[in-house]
């Protein structure tokens, strides 16, 4: 039995009422989404509220598609990011030079349609992994999904992660919701998970019900899961390569820059 079920990612928040609900209900990171081709790009205008508002009370996440070092590094000075999560086509070195620019906690995310897509992520030694559905594998995704990078609203084959050995902590994302998130923890046992899709009404605007309903069904996992397989034991911003994990038996605690809390979006 663990103490604690998987800390939550809230991605594709646009406005402050939705970042202040999630917060509400315990959001361990919000994530604004910078990409222009994005249904759920936040304006910067918007960004500066939520951040301004939200500031040392979750992890405040940029999301970037293939964006310039001096683009995220901007936005990151302008907005006090305290994470990165870098969606594209980034390499480790660039990954590695966004960290030590702006001192921010960098999660590397990927789209999985087979094992080598989650073997090639072992390449990046950075806070976290990501790996969310590819888009245009089903009908059932977010209405023109097939370009999106993330926020597809399409899940994953999940035992493709059995054979997973990065020791990096986990977010699963990809079409995660109160129905399913249950299950994919079972069976993945990931540090975090994500969710945009799956608590929407319409792309870049949560509906209420449907956030709740996930946060209750990931804090009724608390008492079914073992430990998350892989924790971060000390994350320093910056120093993303110093990361290691565990996957002890036992709860294990993770220190971090404020405000996370038992941990390393």
């Amino acid at each position: 039995m663990t103490e604690t079920p998987p800390k939550v990612k809230i991605c594709g928040i646009t406005d402050l009422r939705d970042a202040e609900l999630a917060v509400e209900l315990g959001a361990w990171a919000i994530g604004m989404v910078f990409y222009e081709h994005s249904p759920r790009q936040c304006s910067t205008e918007q960004a500066l509220r939520i951040t301004t508002a939200l500031r040392r009370r979750t992890e405040l996440c940029g999301v970037f598609v293939d964006a310039t070092l001096d683009e995220i590094a901007q936005r990151a000075e302008e907005l006090s990011l305290t994470m990165l999560q870098l969606h594209g086509d980034e390499g480790p070195s660039f990954c590695a030079e966004a960290a030590r620019r702006t001192g921010a906690h960098v999660i590397k995310a990927a789209q999985v349609s087979g094992a080598g897509d989650v073997r090639d992520l072992e390449r990046f030694h950075v806070d976290f992994h990501l790996l969310d559905g590819r888009a245009g594998r089903s009908s059932s995704g977010t209405p023109g999904s097939r370009n999106l990078r993330g926020g597809t609203g399409e899940t994953f084959d999940w035992s493709l992660l059995a054979g997973r050995r990065s020791k990096t902590p986990l977010i699963l994302s990809g079409g995660l919701s109160s129905g399913n998130v249950a299950e994919a923890i079972a069976r993945v046992r990931p540090y975090g998970v994500d969710t945009a899709s799956g608590t929407e009404r319409a792309p870049g605007h949560k509906d209420e019900a449907r956030l709740r309903a996930f946060f209750d069904a990931v804090a009724a996992t608390a008492a079914e899961t073992d430990p998350p397989v892989a924790t971060s034991t000390e994350i320093t911003p910056g120093a993303a390569d110093a990361t290691t994990a565990t996957s002890a038996p036992t709860t294990t605690t993770t220190t971090n820059s404020a405000p996370i809390e038992g941990a390393p979006a």
